[in-house]
């Protein structure tokens, strides 16, 4: 038995890894895809293998008009708005306002009815308007894809059940530099501030709705 499935077993055991399951209005979040991440660099993360994925996921939530909403860091060139995040993390000046490097990567692309929001801080719903603007849409469930695992997915699946939401984490559609990083977060997300799980389930559950609603006109 491994580690991770030890710790899970007493992690069942001790009231641990409940399911929260799917809501009926869900909307994708899509955190830090941009340039200066995805692409080779000091920041690199490799995401060459996930986007495939989270491009499916986002295809198939435009299908029934869940909303698509997509992130990214941008500070003014005097970092100020960074705030000690910034002075914990100083890799993040080359993320200003402007910059090629706050684009979203063009492999994941970002339509007319899409939503973009620029954040400071590792949560997409820290200092955003983010939290106002699923409540005022209804949406109950909210699919996190992006990276890194182990920092802004992390941090925005924990504001998202503080929330009142049910963060949903593909697995095959997040990533982090350290693969270590990137395994015991998913593990921990799981246990404690979401439902961990394969993008084909995400799209099952997407495509099922679109189905029902289908059936319903």
């Amino acid at each position: 038995m491994t580690d991770i499935e030890s710790q899970q077993d007493y992690y069942d055991d001790i009231g641990f890894s409940e399911r929260l399951g799917f809501g009926q209005q869900p909307a994708v979040l899509v955190i830090d895809m941009c340039r200066g991440i995805t692409e080779p660099g000091k920041m690199f993360i490799d995401m060459e293998e996930h986007i495939p994925h989270i491009n499916a996921i986002n295809e198939a939530a435009r299908r029934i008009g869940a909303p698509v909403i997509f992130t990214t860091v941008a500070y003014h060139k005097d970092y100020s708005d960074a705030g000690t995040f910034g002075l914990k993390v100083p890799l993040l000046r080359d993320l200003h306002i402007g910059s090629e490097a706050s684009e979203i990567d063009p492999r994941v692309p970002v339509l007319e009815e899409d939503h973009l929001i620029t954040k400071k801080f590792p949560s997409a719903f820290y200092g955003t308007n983010l939290q106002s603007q699923l409540t005022g849409l209804g949406v109950d469930t909210t699919i996190i894809v992006g990276n890194s695992t182990s920092g802004c997915v992390r941090a925005t699946a924990c504001d998202a059940v503080s929330g009142g939401f049910k963060p949903i984490v593909p697995s095959d559609c997040v990533a982090d530099r350290a693969p270590l990083s990137h395994k015991v977060n998913l593990f921990d997300m799981d246990s404690k501030y979401a439902d961990v799980m394969p993008s084909a389930d995400v799209l099952d559950y997407l495509n099922g709705l679109a189905a029902g609603r289908a059936a319903a006109e």
